[in-house]
């Protein structure tokens, strides 16, 4: 049976015209994908990546950042107005202070936890936010909330808005990369570097340095020629089918993933190849402590400053990941036993962080590298009845801010004598990310995506520019 089609004049010239619309959008695709040039800000920026250090489970701000010396003089006592309050896990017991003492740190003597010696060093280049506040006391909506500004799935991250708004700067690696942590993903997973209804472009690429990437290698049964061959037939029907399917997105992201993967093979193996730092760079961030964990994020900390030298756009680098039983063991979430669980955590993120701030410091990268440390909320003033923990508290937390365009040395906001409220040039997450844009040189209010009807915002309809930790 013969099924090659019948060959008419009209079909050929029919042919002819789409094969050729196919080269023609082709050849744009392959510069509109493989190029990826940055676009134009609003306004001058003063920073052009970010890095977020983000440790979910809820890290206590009065046992790292936020010191509390009433906690202290009233240490078991009931906290004034406890009676009436409601939390997540149920009642409170008595006042609890800080199991470890707090030390002045830096040239205005800050005050940071002892459990946190090598970060203690960089107080001088923070701008802590001490009065931040959260909609939700649940980790997966914290966590979901303090990446996107929503406590619902399906809005982009603050990574996507970032790789939308302003495009990559290498176009042989990802815009947006995560982080994992050996341990897992932290609560909600994928959801909190997902792209919402932004196309899936601008989701991120997720990577450990203890999970390379997976299927870049060419397999060896193939040659370099005929994989180029087909990577060209491939994008000329995909081009075709561009052609005739007009405003299809879920296509052209498509296309750019595959682009993307392509390059990758070349560029990723190289960059995530720790073994070409020199031993005292490994030894200056830890890879080779005793502490398996700390090894890993101490990786995970070499991998990031990597990326961003390489022109990444934004790196959220994780310490921690979802829940345990809430027993604190894989994540920050001290319900039961805040000190062991925080003699756990500490020596996992102190050393390897700091580090990670020196080496950009020390080779100039924090000039364009804005970096931020967040997690979903804050905790209790007092233990939980029965327990030596801490409950959740969406009432008050601290985050932070260092590098690129921002003041260092400096608190903005204040929590109540206990660190139960924030009182104090009260912040949200919000405020945060209007002064994360700003700092990029977008506008908040501007930078919109039109879906279902409306203009939609990282910021949704609210948010100011927190202009007292401005440089």
């Amino acid at each position: 049976m013969n099924l090659r089609p019948k060959l008419t004049r009209s079909h050929f010239l029919s042919q002819m015209t789409t094969g050729l619309t196919g080269v023609a959008l082709s050849r744009l695709f392959k510069h509109e994908l493989a190029a990826a040039p940055p676009r134009e800000t609003h306004f001058a920026p003063k920073a052009k990546q970010v890095l977020q250090i983000f440790c979910p489970g809820a890290a206590s701000h009065m046992d790292l950042w936020d010191h509390k010396p009433m906690l202290e003089k009233f240490h078991g006592t009931p906290m004034p107005g406890g009676d009436t309050e409601v939390t997540f896990q149920g009642k409170n017991g008595n006042l609890m202070q800080s199991p470890w003492p707090f030390a002045p740190s830096g040239q205005g003597g800050k005050m940071i936890s002892t459990m946190l010696p090598h970060m203690a060093k960089h107080v001088d280049d923070i701008a802590f936010i001490h009065s931040m506040t959260s909609r939700t006391n649940t980790h997966g909506p914290g966590c979901i909330n303090m990446n996107s500004c929503f406590t619902r799935e399906g809005f982009p991250s603050a990574g996507s808005w970032v790789s939308y708004a302003l495009g990559s700067t290498n176009e042989n690696l990802p815009t947006y990369i995560a982080i994992q942590d050996v341990r897992g993903e932290p609560p909600n997973g994928k959801a909190n570097w997902g792209n919402g209804f932004l196309s899936a472009q601008y989701q991120a690429v997720s990577m450990a340095a203890q999970q390379p990437l997976r299927n870049l290698s060419q397999p060896q049964s193939i040659k370099a020629e005929n994989e180029q061959a087909t990577r060209d037939f491939l994008k000329l029907i995909n081009a075709e089918h561009a052609a005739a399917h007009p405003g299809n997105d879920e296509l052209r992201s498509r296309m750019a993933a595959y682009e993307l993967a392509a390059k990758m093979q070349l560029t990723a193996p190289e960059v995530s190849d720790l073994a070409r730092e020199p031993a005292h760079v490994h030894e200056f961030y830890g890879t080779s402590d005793s502490n398996k964990l700390k090894v890993s994020y101490a990786k995970n900390c070499l991998l990031a400053r990597r990326f961003l030298e390489q022109g990444v756009r934004y790196v959220s680098l994780y310490c921690a990941s979802r829940a345990s039983a809430v027993d604190g063991l894989l994540n920050w979430d001290a319900h039961k036993t805040l000190k062991a669980d925080y003699e756990r955590h500490c020596p996992i993120f102190d050393q390897p962080t700091a580090a990670l701030l020196t080496d950009m410091k020390q080779r100039g990268m924090l000039n364009d590298v804005l970096v931020v440390w967040c997690t979903e909320f804050g905790r209790m003033p007092t233990h939980q009845e029965g327990t030596s923990g801490r409950d959740h508290n969406p009432d008050a937390f601290t985050t932070w801010m260092m590098g690129a365009g921002v003041k260092g040395g400096v608190s903005y906001g204040e929590t109540d004598d206990f660190g139960r409220r924030s009182v104090v040039d009260v912040a949200t997450v919000y405020d945060f990310y209007a002064t994360v844009l700003h700092l990029l040189g977008l506008n908040h209010e501007t930078l919109t995506y039109y879906h279902n009807g409306a203009n939609r915002r990282l910021t949704d309809v609210h948010g100011h520019v927190i202009k007292n930790i401005l440089a």
